[in-house]
């Protein structure tokens, strides 16, 4: 009777995990790779049906780390499509897209309370200073 009752709770738990497809598979339109040769250039290019894209190249960098540039980009919702563009190389990974946040212009206006407590800190500083010259 265990046995019966473990098969079925077993039986249950694969069935579960069985859901529905909601989305039919995409269709890859393009996928092609290139693998490091002995100069370590490479490349990898990929498009699927539904407008997602994406395009990574590089080579070994004169530091001998990889230098790669590529982009990628997908469809949203509204219509408008989303990309982003890279590189990333001895400089670091230097994105590009309207996507990102932008920090506000500097100088920016420094809220009150901020400068109160610049204020404070620097008061407090001053006060131990004085306290640990006079000992």
């Amino acid at each position: 009777m265990k046995l019966v009752v473990l098969v079925v709770v077993l039986v249950a738990g694969v069935l579960a995990d069985k859901k529905p497809l909601v989305d039919p598979p995409v269709a890859i339109l393009h996928s092609e790779q290139h693998h490091p040769d002995v100069t370590g250039a490479h490349s990898f290019d990929f498009e699927a049906e539904n407008g997602i894209k994406l395009h990574v190249s590089g080579s070994q960098g004169e530091n001998g780390g990889a230098n790669s540039i590529g982009y990628w980009s997908y469809p949203l919702e509204d219509g408008s499509v989303a990309s982003l563009k890279f590189v990333a190389d001895e400089f670091g990974y230097q994105p590009q897209s309207d996507l990102l946040p932008v920090a506000p212009e500097f100088p920016h206006p420094i809220p009150d309370f901020v400068l109160r407590q610049i204020a404070f800190a620097e008061a407090q500083r001053a006060q131990q200073s004085r306290e640990d010259y006079s000992k």
